[in-house]
């Protein structure tokens, strides 16, 4: 190849004739006028030898004409080969195409604002709940289809109340809602039932406030959400390893963070950063209502005398005036308040542990106060006057003279 090219070089350059070039190259004459008759670079090309397989050819395409998926190793057993398998299997790669109809792959494609995949991942690592539990909440990653922008929250649990909780959080810091959220059949989205799918009463709420489609994927189809599952990988391997958390805070703190970098990366397919092409993702989705739509939890119930309600695994106390009253119970991923006749009776940070009851010291004392006053109540503060008989009254009763007993 150097060779070909310093002599068209010396030829069209510097003027050189074919003597003078072969004496300077130490080539013969007859190569430098080859490589001058030549425009293309000179290729080495091995001839064509027969093959071993030559010979069993017709066989191996009458088998496959009449079986077009026979493996090579039953060919072979068929056709009686005794040689390498090797060179008889890569004739038969060669050959059956001819034979089985194509099948091409499709290439998936986006538009903007189309849709987002969303999944629940499990991080493989302990996070501090409180009350000296640890545990391993689920993480709600959504990824849109065209810009591939990532987001992630983690979550308490994966009910109903918290997974809308976080689906909000997740489309408010993107600033719009894809036309369409793709999902598996998780028990707070919904179900597939006599081969259709089925959302939940809670999901069709939460996408009806937001005017967009919910697509659930057949069972046992991973590749219907290849976007986030890859996503999800992606998480396991670039975000997790070497860190350490000191509560859920901590590890939302650290995972939005790592998003700003990961959305900021050279995406391999796409050959273009997630950050480039958001902002024409984000103007092709649903613009967000203006009423936020009901998330988290929502419970009524009457309060009873031990004057505490439950959210989730916990207990919250309440202020114990409003005892065998209806209370109204609103609980998200940081708080939980409740309300009586619009009224705030308490509130408390969200417990991510299990099994606790949460008291607020001044319930305590306002239900120490409360009984004490009801102790005092129940006894009289004047003593009765009760009156006294005199012994002759007795007497008369049983019939009796005194004098006579004297």
């Amino acid at each position: 190849m150097e060779d070909w090219a310093e002599i068209r070089r010396l030829h069209r350059a510097e003027g050189m004739p074919i003597k003078a070039i072969a004496r300077k190259l130490g080539v013969g004459r007859n190569t430098v006028r080859r490589a001058l008759a030549v425009a293309e670079p000179p290729r080495y090309s091995r001839p064509a030898k027969p093959s071993i397989v030559d010979a069993v050819e017709p066989q191996i395409r009458a088998l496959l004409q009449q079986w077009p998926t026979m493996p090579a190793t039953v060919i072979a057993e068929r056709i009686g080969w005794q040689r390498s398998l090797t060179v008889l299997k890569d004739r038969v790669r060669q050959l059956r195409p001819l034979f089985v109809a194509p099948d091409p792959a499709q290439r998936t494609d986006y538009l903007p604002g189309e849709l987002a995949q969303c999944d629940l991942w499990f991080p493989p690592a302990d996070v501090p709940l409180g009350f000296g539990q640890v545990g391993r909440p689920p993480v709600l990653v959504m990824v849109c289809g065209y810009s591939r922008w990532l987001s992630a929250v983690m979550i308490p649990t994966r009910q109903a109340p918290d997974l809308l909780t976080g689906h909000w959080q997740l489309l408010s810091r993107l600033g719009a809602a894809p036309k369409a959220l793709v999902w598996d059949n998780e028990s707070a989205v919904g179900q597939w039932r006599g081969g259709r799918p089925q959302l939940t009463e809670a999901m069709n709420a939460f996408r009806g406030s937001l005017g967009i489609r919910v697509i659930q994927c057949r069972p046992a189809d991973p590749e219907a959400k290849g976007l986030v599952e890859r996503a999800n990988g992606y998480l396991e391997t670039s975000f997790l390893p070497g860190r350490h958390f000191a509560s859920p805070a901590d590890f939302n703190a650290q995972l939005d963070g790592w998003l700003v970098r990961a959305n900021t990366r050279q995406h391999r397919t796409l050959q273009a950063r997630p950050v480039d092409r958001i902002d024409a993702d984000r103007a092709a989705m649903v613009a967000l209502p203006p009423v936020a739509p009901v998330t988290g939890w929502r419970l009524s119930t009457r309060l009873p005398r031990d004057h505490y309600v439950r959210v989730d695994a916990n207990d919250y106390s309440v202020h114990p005036s409003v005892v065998g009253r209806r209370v109204d119970i609103v609980a998200d991923a940081e708080r939980v308040e409740v309300f009586c006749d619009g009224r705030g009776v308490a509130g408390h940070e969200r417990c991510w542990a299990g099994g606790q009851s949460i008291t607020d010291p001044a319930h305590r004392d306002a239900a120490d106060q409360l009984r004490a006053a009801r102790r005092l109540a129940a006894v009289p503060a004047v003593a009765a006057e009760v009156e006294h008989r005199t012994l002759s009254d007795y007497d008369r009763v049983f019939g009796l003279n005194p004098e006579e007993v004297a």
